[in-house]
């Protein structure tokens, strides 16, 4: 008895030993293949630091949501569960169900309305119940709080081309960096500084509308007379949104020197310059800005040209011909405007829906020591350019698409640069010039993005209705592409010193049954399954009776 009990207290003091410990060294394993419930330490460093409780409301829930939904849904709780164990009792949630909690569906559906507004627009899903399909209304989003400050974050978020279980599985993977990021906004002690250079584009403030509303929620905007600012120092980053008039020597060195100084910078620029022809079409002619040097020099080239893409653009109205004695306006694609759904592997594009554009031209990388390219936008393989000064005429949507003129390939339209620039300036510079006190020839380690299309970042205006539409919008058709998403990425990309944004790279594997397989074998596993176990339980019971009569025979 004896020999017993020794063992068994050693076994009790290991346990309230290891539980003891656990109260001061955390630890926890994910054993998934993709580490789907590991939190990115950015994340884990911003809810540590957290000063303040945050609040989360989940409207992802209900009793009648598809399968797919309620996936999501977990995905959501669990992701909550682990901000909790990094963010302690300062993270707070709660799923709200308004189909349970709020009965009267008039008060419900003002509910829905005020959510809606704030950014969580509700969408209609169908469910099987019974052998019938079964509509509900589901909000994909949560509204966080902290302090007096509130943002929605949609959490329904993928690429609308792909299949609805890849776009749910999309959003699964994006939960991470919705949630993190949302609570990134509203803690932020202080804001990043962008500028933006009102001297060099004629563009119309009310096309800058929804890009300068969009980022007055998270960041400071300055405009910048370029031509009286001796530096750019005190700005963490600059937008060059759709220049149309060259640069001058001077203003282009204190960009140079704004980099080299680690300052950040976006290139949003059009190659060629596109005016109308009358009714034949029209003209495109090489776009000098004076910034091709600095660029080039930094590692990438602007080529004066225009993409043709066959396959993915977008549609706008012509005149195909009379109709009696009235004209016929049909939408017609028109390759002058690719839409983008092709992405390079960066998490500033990862799960992106299309991005629309407008008479876009393609970039090349070009050596430069030390940087790092990394392509963002591409196009689809089937392209043709067309070099500038050319005509672009009308009667070119009408034609019938020939594949052997479509062989240009895949196109680069934006690119990622990062690594420490040499300046355009080095070996310009005399001694006695009064520049070289403060002239630096090598940068600090920095990141450029470089868009060869300034339309992806303008919104188009309603005249009729006198309003700003979306960024992205499609007024033919009436989509809106993932043009916001796109800046509001690159921009967190850049500026992120904590890089929250480093959450959009965790992948989530879609493991699908064979649905064949399921129809044909069904009756064979269900059989496995029920009698396997009982034929694995009758075994070891017999194993035991023997060993057991064996040992005491």
């Amino acid at each position: 008895m004896k020999n017993k009990i020794i063992p068994f207290i050693l076994v009790i003091l290991v346990i309230i030993g290891i539980n003891y410990a656990a109260n001061y060294y955390f630890f926890r394993i994910d054993l998934t293949q993709e580490g789907r419930y590991t939190i990115a330490p950015a994340t884990q460093s911003l809810l540590e630091n957290l000063d303040d409780e945050v609040t989360v409301k989940v409207y992802l829930t209900g009793k009648n949501i598809p399968a797919g939904f309620k996936r999501l849904e977990n995905a959501v709780k669990e992701t909550l569960d682990e901000f909790k164990i990094y963010g302690g009792n300062n993270i707070r949630y709660t799923f709200i169900d308004l189909n349970s909690e709020i009965k009267d569906e008039k008060v419900r559906n003002q509910k829905i309305i005020e959510i809606a507004k704030k950014g969580i627009p509700p969408t209609n899903v169908f469910n099987n119940e019974d052998g019938n399909k079964v509509q509900s209304l589901v909000l994909p989003g949560a509204i966080i709080t902290y302090k007096d400050r509130e943002v929605a974050t949609l959490l329904l978020k993928g690429n609308k081309m792909a299949s609805p279980q890849e776009i749910l599985n999309q959003s699964y993977e994006g939960v991470e960096y919705q949630l993190a990021s949302a609570i990134k906004v509203l803690t932020q002690q202080e804001k990043k500084k962008i500028g933006f250079f009102i001297n060099y584009t004629t563009l119309p403030a009310v096309n800058q509308l929804d890009l300068i509303g969009s980022l007055k929620k998270f960041y400071e905007l300055y405009p910048v007379d370029l031509r009286n600012s001796p530096t750019l120092d005190g700005l963490d980053a600059v937008f060059v949104l759709k220049p149309d008039i060259a640069f001058s020597e001077d203003d282009k060195y204190k960009i140079d020197q704004f980099i080299m100084n680690g300052g950040k910078a976006l290139f949003f620029m059009d190659a060629v310059k596109v005016d109308s022809a009358a009714r034949e079409g029209n003209v495109c002619t090489p776009l000098n800005l004076n910034l091709d040097d600095l660029l080039f020099k930094y590692g990438v080239r602007f080529n004066h040209n225009l993409i043709k893409d066959a396959q993915m653009c977008a549609a706008i109205p012509m005149d195909i011909g009379n109709f009696g004695d009235k004209s016929n306006i049909q939408l017609v694609p028109w390759q002058y405007f690719p839409l983008i759904n092709n992405f390079g592997k960066s998490p500033i594009v990862k799960n992106l829906d299309a991005i629309y554009t407008k008479y876009t031209g393609s970039l090349d990388t070009v050596k430069a020591n030390g940087i790092i390219k990394t392509p963002l936008l591409l196009t689809s393989q089937y392209t043709q350019l067309l070099n500038a000064p050319a005509v672009m005429s009308y009667n070119v949507a009408s034609k019938e698409l020939r594949a052997e003129q479509y062989k240009a390939g895949v196109q680069m339209v934006s690119v990622l640069l990062e690594g420490k620039f040499e300046s355009l300036f080095k070996n310009r510079i005399l001694p006695n010039d009064p520049k070289a006190s403060t002239f630096k020839s090598n940068g600090q380690a920095t990141k450029i993005i470089v868009c060869a299309d300034g339309d992806i970042a303008v919104n188009d205006f309603d005249r009729k209705n006198n309003t700003p539409l979306p960024l992205g919008f499609d007024r033919y058709s009436g989509n809106t592409f993932a043009n916001k998403d796109f800046v509001l990425n690159a921009l967190d990309y850049l500026l992120d010193d904590n890089g929250v944004i480093s959450a959009r790279n965790k992948e989530v594997t879609l493991r699908p049954l064979d649905k064949s397989a399921l129809q044909n074998e069904r009756e064979y596993w269900q059989t496995i399954n029920l009698v396997l176990p009982l034929v694995v339980v009758v075994a070891l019971g017999i194993l035991r009776n023997y060993l057991r009569k064996r040992k005491f025979a």
